[in-house]
């Protein structure tokens, strides 16, 4: 009689995280289908990315290229190659910035609006359809970029979003449609649609728990049920 009542107890306690815990477990197995429908290449936008064909330098380039004597600022490191027909050295410092210097030594100012352009026109398949490019601020990247440095937005027609560095003069990020999509439903799958990056948050942790809980009343449950129908 008391393994009832306890059975019966169990069976309360189920129907209730179920109501508490359901929305989420829904919530999860949904967002987590979309996240799987599409390999992750192609959500970083990878599969657009035009094949860079690396060029030797000639065989009398003379680099010369040295940082100013009041520079303190510590070098990840330096790398010379060929840019768009240009000897280009890209000094990389530990803060993550970075200068670009010719092969005679003389320093490249940040690129142009029409530089980005021709960046993503030729490192980008559709690169050359437009809709709009803007300039950003290291402290005023769109949401879909979230890294802080400056760099120049160029919108395509498709909705893709390219982000060319304008110190680096790279690509540093392409936003697909699918990717905000994807970024949107990530921050349901974690529950930060704030900054979508916590994956432990307290919230987060409690539905989780409530959830397990649930799963194994159910879980204990289903055996009775199944012993109950044998006798």
């Amino acid at each position: 009689m008391g393994q009832q009542q306890m059975m019966r107890r169990f069976a309360k306690w189920h129907i209730w995280l179920a109501w508490l815990a359901g929305v989420p477990i829904l919530m999860w197995t949904v967002t987590g289908l979309i996240m799987v429908i599409k390999p992750i290449e192609e959500v970083r936008g990878n599969h657009l990315r035009n094949a860079v064909t690396e060029r030797a330098l000639p065989s009398d380039t003379e680099i010369s290229v040295a940082l100013p004597a009041e520079s303190t600022r510590p070098v990840r490191s330096v790398k010379t190659q060929i840019e768009r027909g240009e000897t280009v050295t890209r000094i990389t410092y530990m803060d993550g910035t970075s200068d670009r210097f010719r092969a005679d030594g003389s320093e490249m100012g940040p690129i142009s609006e029409v530089e980005a352009r021709m960046i993503v026109a030729e490192r980008i398949k559709g690169g050359d359809r437009v809709a709009d490019t803007a300039r950003y601020d290291a402290d005023e990247v769109p949401f879909d970029f979230r890294r802080e440095m400056p760099v120049w937005q160029v919108a395509l027609t498709d909705g893709t979003h390219v982000y060319v560095g304008e110190h680096t003069g790279e690509i540093e990020a392409v936003r697909t449609q699918w990717w905000r999509t994807f970024d949107f439903v990530w921050g349901l799958h974690i529950m930060d649609l704030q900054t979508r990056e916590d994956t432990s948050h307290p919230i987060l942790i409690l539905f989780a728990i409530l959830g397990v809980l649930a799963s194994l009343l159910g879980f204990v449950l289903m055996f009775r049920r199944r012993k109950a129908r044998k006798v």
